[in-house]
């Protein structure tokens, strides 16, 4: 992610700005690497089975 925050910081100023908002985060950096991510939020590292995804996109939805 060009510029001075990471996906990682994204996604924690999302969560504090709006907390209903659930996050994904994709990487491929960060495999086997401890991911502090807001609750409720996801991490998947690349590369990554798009099913899976869209399972996890579709119960996210549902529980919303």
């Amino acid at each position: 992610m060009p510029g001075s925050m990471d996906g990682l910081e994204l996604a924690a100023a999302v969560s504090d700005r709006w907390p209903p908002i659930k996050v994904i985060v994709i990487s491929g950096h960060l495999r086997g690497q401890h991911v502090d991510l807001p609750q409720g939020g996801v991490f998947f590292s690349k590369p990554y089975e798009t099913e899976k995804v869209a399972r996890k996109l579709l119960d996210m939805l549902s529980t919303c």
